[in-house]
């Protein structure tokens, strides 16, 4: 089942840990900057989506956390070795693949928190700070402060209601300065990511939840391509299209089916509310669920490289 999570959860795993280009490398792209901004997108066609549309959608996305909490269930051990490497941010010297990377190690911050490693948690902060100030956002986040607070286990509640206000206020601020692209960006990576590290503890435990949890995103394959190709006038947005497409093929052979629970009342802030409740069943076969780890690995290298 979609989680309806706020953007700034589904970021989380960055800093409260909480929870690309075309060609080879990025280095291929000779700006800084994005080729194009939200308003430069194809020319000769409408706007697929609005940005108020784009920020509803974002919400359904499922938090990397999520899938790191399902991971600690299955009762695998941590592995640092599937994350990630802090030192590859020197790498990453446009903002697309800095946008990118920025959810990569959002999601890995998510998973590293989840397990309680306090010890490399560090490190993970230096790159989301060094990646956020890259992309002109760093001003949102109080590092001094969030890695005093990182090392300290009994502050993680803060670190946690600290670090949602800061992605909220930088995911206002794109999208104030029309740079959505960049958001969604972020989003995608850390997204990637979740799915990258729970398809490896899949190929370890065959666990069932996490097959589940990886056969329901077949949804949000639809709705990332919609919003990929709302900027895909830039070569990197294109490269990311035609790679995602790829995820996209691999799922055909998932069926998804939802059946719809007797609807309950909830009081929430003393309003009556109604809640409508859902459970979804995934069909996923073996040879369905190799394709998609295969292809959800072949992006994940290619948005790290």
């Amino acid at each position: 089942m979609l989680k309806n999570l706020v953007y700034s959860i589904a970021l989380i795993g960055g800093i409260a840990f909480i929870s690309s280009c075309s060609g080879n490398s990025s280095k291929g792209n000779s700006g800084d900057d994005f080729s194009v901004s939200d308003s430069a997108l194809k020319q000769n066609e409408p706007l697929q989506l609005s940005e108020e549309i784009i920020g509803n959608v974002i919400q359904n996305i499922s938090s990397p956390v999520e899938m790191a909490s399902l991971i600690k269930k299955s009762g695998v051990d941590f592995s640092q070795k599937i994350l990630n490497k802090p030192e590859k941010v020197k790498d990453y010297n446009t903002s697309f693949k800095r946008a990118l990377n920025l959810g990569v190690y959002s999601a890995d911050l998510g998973y590293i928190n989840t397990f309680d490693k306090n010890t490399i948690v560090v490190s993970y902060l230096l790159s989301v700070k060094e990646l956020s100030e890259g992309i002109k956002v760093g001003q949102f986040f109080d590092f001094a402060a969030l890695k005093k607070m990182a090392t300290n286990s009994s502050n993680l509640d803060s670190l946690m209601e600290v670090s949602v206000s800061s992605f909220n206020k930088m995911d206002s601020y794109l999208r104030e300065q029309k740079r959505s692209n960049v958001s969604s960006l972020i989003v995608t990576g850390a997204w990637i990511e979740g799915l990258y590290i729970s398809s490896q503890v899949i190929e370890e435990t065959n666990n069932e939840d996490l097959i589940n949890r990886i056969g329901e995103q077949k949804d949000i394959i639809d709705i990332l391509l919609i919003i990929m190709n709302n900027y895909s006038a830039d070569p990197n947005f294109a490269e990311m299209v035609t790679r995602m497409e790829q995820i996209k093929q691999a799922y055909q052979g998932v069926k998804i089916t939802t059946e719809f629970g007797e609807p309950k009342r909830i009081e929430r802030n003393g309003t009556l509310i109604i809640v409508q409740d859902e459970i979804s069943h995934v069909e996923i076969a073996p040879e369905s669920l190799t394709k998609i780890i295969k292809e959800i690995k072949s992006l994940r290298d290619f948005i790290i490289s």
